[in-house]
């Protein structure tokens, strides 16, 4: 492997801070999963004790060039090094960190979602975790978020965290968004406020945040319901809740899940047809959700697929590819057995049809679902 200037650099730059022995060797190839049941270090300090788990994604990861913000690689610096990078987190926090995964954030799937979010829990039950921090890639980081505000079952912070420039980069975000993170995870006004996104100095709720924009630093946003809170200097404020049902008022339970059921999304655009609904039934998919356009709308070729697909078993639910807005429920999906995502997008509706069918195949009780998380 060429190693270049600025990449050695960057990695004197995180081993300068603490010992080499502890910062560089933490560094695991992409991909590495680390041990998943090392037990929450007990501390001696006053301050709160806060955990950090990472999964990789642009804020482990480096460039050549210290002015690429788009080509780097993800997933290339291990937990301590990032620690090691925010020294001022110690101020906030007795901290440590875990290694669950190290790469790109499209690489996360059912088995990663369920080790994480096993992992909180168990972090959480204990006396001597006070919060806990997830880094992650922000192309599915929405995803992972609302997924934890669904199984969660502690009303402890939990915080989901990223960047959108690589730790190589001028004006690097990442460092800011996880100090902003560790001190939310330890803030005891952050409780029972479901799981939250922090980015760009702004605290989203995960269950209306998302991603709106390819490469800026502002892009998490939650355009129609707004903010929870944001940091202004050393304070955090608090502007809003959500009401919306989350963590420990879901009905979840993860612990003995070992695999999620198959949901795959389908965009709709003109000219569509029915092939892929039969490709997506015949893969497995035990849910299939519409990134229908406007109001959840299919042409009526992709109508009638549907409607076959619903009374063959497969769930349909009717999101939208608009963007943003509520898909509302119609007299019609109560007689075509479809299910309407409320205010979810594609990706938030298929994980909580996933989550829902291993529970229940009931089409009324997966539509209250919808309505109430």
């Amino acid at each position: 492997m060429k190693i270049t200037s600025v990449k050695i650099a960057s990695a004197l730059a995180f081993c300068l801070l603490i010992p080499c022995a502890s910062a560089c060797s933490s560094v695991q190839p992409s991909g590495q999963s680390a041990a998943k049941d090392i037990p929450a270090e007990k501390t001696t300090s006053d301050l709160p004790n806060v955990k950090i788990l990472a999964t990789g994604g642009t804020i482990a990861g480096t460039s050549d060039s210290n002015t690429d913000t788009t080509d780097y690689t993800s997933g290339q610096l291990g937990v301590d090094a990032l620690i090691a990078a925010v020294p001022e987190i110690k101020t906030k926090a007795d901290v440590t960190g875990e290694q669950i995964v190290n790469f790109n954030s499209p690489d996360i799937n059912s088995e990663v979602l369920l080790t994480l979010g096993k992992r909180i829990n168990d972090l959480l039950a204990s006396q001597e975790v006070d919060g806990v921090v997830v880094t992650h890639g922000t192309d599915t980081l929405e995803e992972t978020a609302y997924f934890l505000n669904l199984v969660v079952k502690s009303e402890k912070p939990v915080v989901v965290v990223g960047a959108m420039r690589p730790s190589t980069a001028l004006s690097a975000d990442g460092p800011m968004n996880l100090y902003n993170a560790v001190r939310l995870a330890a803030d005891p006004g952050a409780k029972a406020k479901g799981v939250m996104v922090v980015m760009n100095d702004r605290i989203g709720a995960a269950r209306y945040t998302t991603k709106t924009n390819t490469s800026a630093t502002d892009s998490f946003a939650s355009t129609e319901q707004g903010y929870l809170g944001e940091f202004a200097g050393e304070d955090i404020r608090f502007n809003a809740t959500i009401l919306k049902d989350h963590t420990t008022k879901t009905p979840f339970d993860i612990s003995k899940l070992d695999a999620l059921p198959q949901v795959d999304i389908l965009y709709s655009y003109q000219n569509e047809g029915r092939s892929l609904f039969e490709a997506a039934v015949d893969a497995g998919a035990k849910g299939i959700v519409v990134a229908g356009t406007g109001n959840g709308s299919m042409s009526q070729i992709a109508e009638e697929a549907a409607r076959k697909t619903a009374a063959d078993g497969t769930l349909i639910v009717r999101s939208t590819r608009v963007g943003s807005g509520i898909v509302t429920h119609k007299p019609s999906d109560d007689t075509d057995n479809f299910v309407s995502a409320d205010s979810l997008n594609p990706q938030k509706a298929r994980i909580l049809l996933s989550l829902s069918l291993t529970a229940t195949t009931n089409r009324e009780q997966i539509q209250e679902n919808f309505n109430i998380y």
